[in-house]
């Protein structure tokens, strides 16, 4: 213990310094996002950003009119933001809106620095230093953040008045105060009145009260008729605004609507939901406010105003961010799956959440109503005197192994997990990782589609070329071998099509089942293999067989071209064409087959696994859709993506080998198909 306790000069500081190294990098990280931001928003032409503000105090906008500000049907907040926004008209457009969005990135800053000071205590001096950063990288990644900047709305104001007056301003006048401007901006926020009344703080509640009807008389004083047609006409600006049904509009009311419900059904429909909504909702607030946790309060309180308002557009979305302060799972391989799950439904749009299937459509068009409800009313969030809160069942990890190359260091956090992880969590990141592998895929394009086009053919000449000298350039002859007879054409055709994504996803499924260890392993070789790949395919764009128009290819899955368009064929106007090299056609096939080959027990399955890549690589060429060297590249790739996860993790965690009679053995483990470990030691 003397030589870890002594420190010399060099030494002394070096965790201090290694936080501080840290710290410094995610500001960086979180100043670079706030520029980029900025940059894209000014970038925009004008007449294509803050299209909300211009509608507004633009030299048109409804702050100009001199009738009623609903006139035209532009203008959804209250009277009293109104009232608030019509000096601002007479500003100057161009300095306005650069006001406006660093303006409103400055009460981004703030916004995250208040969450940042408030999270539950014991906070460890780790998350205190680095709470701040990463909260305001996460609030200027999230949608909500995002579209208000390039909306130029003013959503972000209600929620930094709540936040303040609940963890910033001393006295219970103050706090009411600020939080009944906020809800005279935005009147669902009059829940939070509750939450101070119910927790103890009822002379806030009160303040909170009295301002916003303070706040609201004043704009009724001073615009009687506007008064009249939200609060009355209107219902509180439940009617305001077109296309109350759209995506956009993340509350029980728009939920209701897209799925067919109209008029006095879809009203008390929306009415004993929304009142089920806010005594479940506030209920749990108060018990985690009692709990010491108000930061999860106030965002499960701002989690129930989206679903009960009329109308909640992207932009006012911003609570859900909030609630990936909460604690949820018992087991620490569960504790990621609610903060993960917030922060894709916050930053990703819905399309790559889940993918365009009819019957996808009821969760994905409601995806972030779905987690501010389940945040609300639904997540079993911990209590802080919970035995599992601050330490969790932890995960089991099988006994450390040496690799192979000595002078590799094995990544600390990557360690061989026995148990297996979340399910909800994997088929989360699963499709989010494939949603970005498409997005990648289809953007390595090599420039515009012409430009890509002449590039990618220039390199399918090389690929050619070279095939030609190493006498392996077998692919013509093969593909008019299949498209000649009938049988193999029909076999190559549905293989091709069929068995691409069929395969992995089954071979995942039953190593999850059976195998949780095997699948982790596999797993990450896959996903690295993916990876590598779409960096080839942006380096290096390709075009297969049968787009190369003077070869004589014939193309027996997707018909005949006509090179004559520069953007031939329906599939070209739907993902990228060009993305030959490597060909993960096989790499994802030459995967299976290795991963068969390794964990099937029989020899029957290790063959029946390896014959999957070689019908794999005779459907990519007979089809006409890859040259040989293609299923090189994915070769290359797959075996690259083992190698990655063998020197981060070490070998993989095999089943317990037999010992001889008499012989020393140390530990061993035993895989149960349950995934539980246990470590036995022979007698």
């Amino acid at each position: 213990m003397a030589n870890v306790e002594h420190r010399g000069p060099g030494n002394a500081g070096g965790p201090q310094a290694h936080i501080g190294a840290v710290r410094a990098v995610l500001w960086l990280v979180a100043a670079v996002l706030a520029i980029r931001q900025v940059t894209v928003v000014l970038r925009t032409p004008p007449t294509e950003r803050l299209t909300d503000l211009e509608t507004w105090i633009g030299p048109n906008g409804v702050l100009h009119v001199n009738g009623s500000l609903y006139d035209a049907d532009k203008f959804t907040g209250t009277p009293f933001a109104g009232l608030v926004l019509k000096p601002l008209a007479r500003s100057a457009e161009q300095a306005l809106g650069w006001a406006w969005t660093f303006g409103t990135l400055g009460l981004v800053v703030v916004l995250g620095l208040v969450a940042a000071r408030a999270l539950p205590h014991p906070v460890s001096r780790l998350t205190s230093l680095l709470a701040a950063p990463v909260a305001i990288s996460l609030l200027i990644l999230s949608l909500p953040v995002r579209n208000t900047l390039y909306l130029g709305q003013t959503s972000i104001i209600p929620v930094l008045l709540v936040l303040l007056g609940l963890f910033t301003v001393r006295g219970e006048r103050a706090s009411g105060v600020l939080i009944g401007i906020g809800a005279a901006l935005q009147p669902t926020m009059l829940l939070f009145a509750g939450l101070l009344w119910f927790t103890g703080r009822r002379r806030a509640a009160a303040s909170t009260g009295l301002t916003f009807a303070a706040c609201t008389a004043l704009a009724w004083a001073a615009m009687p008729h506007d008064s009249w047609t939200y609060w009355i006409h209107h219902l509180a600006g439940a009617g305001l605004g077109a296309s109350p049904d759209a995506n956009a509009n993340q509350s029980l009311h728009g939920m209701l609507l897209r799925f067919g419900f109209e008029g006095p059904l879809e009203i008390g429909l929306f009415v004993v939901l929304s009142g089920a909504v806010i005594c479940l909702g506030l209920r749990r607030a108060v018990r985690y406010a009692k709990d010491g946790q108000l930061l999860l309060a106030t965002a499960i309180t701002g989690c129930v105003a989206v679903a009960v308002s009329p109308t909640t557009w992207q932009h006012q979305l911003l609570w859900v961010v909030f609630a990936v302060v909460g604690r949820a799972g018992k087991k620490q391989s569960d504790r990621y799956m609610w903060p993960v799950a917030v922060v894709l439904v916050s930053t990703l749009p819905a399309k790559m959440m889940l993918p365009n299937m009819p019957v996808t459509e009821p969760i994905r068009d409601n995806v972030v109503l779905i987690a501010a409800l389940a945040a609300a009313v639904v997540v079993p969030f911990l209590s802080r005197t919970h035995p599992q809160y601050r330490s969790p069942i932890p995960t089991d990890y099988a006994a450390p192994v040496p690799a192979r190359w000595k002078r590799v260091p094995l990544v600390p956090f990557w360690r061989r997990v026995l148990t297996r992880p979340n399910l909800l969590l994997e088929l989360l990141l699963i499709r989010v990782g494939y949603s970005a592998y498409q997005q990648v895929r289809l953007a390595a394009t090599g420039g515009t589609i012409s430009g890509g086009r002449a590039t990618a053919e220039q390199h399918g000449e090389q690929v050619h070329a070279i095939e030609q000298f190493l006498h392996i350039d077998i692919e013509h002859w093969f593909n008019q071998l299949t498209a000649r007879t009938g049988w193999m054409e029909d076999f190559f055709n549905f293989y091709y099509t069929s068995f691409h994504f069929v395969v992995p996803l089954t071979v995942l499924g039953v190593l999850y089942v059976r195998r949780p260890a095997e699948y982790r392993w596999a797993r990450s070789a896959l996903g690295f293999a993916t990876v590598l790949a779409l960096v080839g395919f942006w380096a290096y764009p390709l075009a297969p067989p049968r787009l190369m128009p003077d070869l004589g290819f014939i193309d027996t899955v997707h018909g005949a071209q006509d090179f004559t368009k520069p953007n031939y064929g329906t599939l070209t106007d739907l993902t990228n064409q060009y993305a030959a090299m490597p060909s993960l056609h096989f790499g994802w096939s030459l995967w299976c087959g290795l991963v068969i080959a390794v964990v099937a027990p029989k020899w029957w399955m290790k063959a029946l696994g390896l014959l999957h890549p070689f019908f794999t690589v005779s459907a990519i060429v007979g089809t006409g859709n890859h040259w040989v060297l293609d299923a090189v590249g994915g070769a290359a790739v797959v075996g690259a993506g083992f190698g990655l996860t063998y020197l981060l993790s070490g070998p993989r965690v095999r089943q317990p080998l037999k010992v001889a009679t008499g012989a020393a053995a140390p530990p061993v483990i035993d895989m149960s198909k349950d995934g539980a470990a246990k470590d036995r030691t022979p007698s």
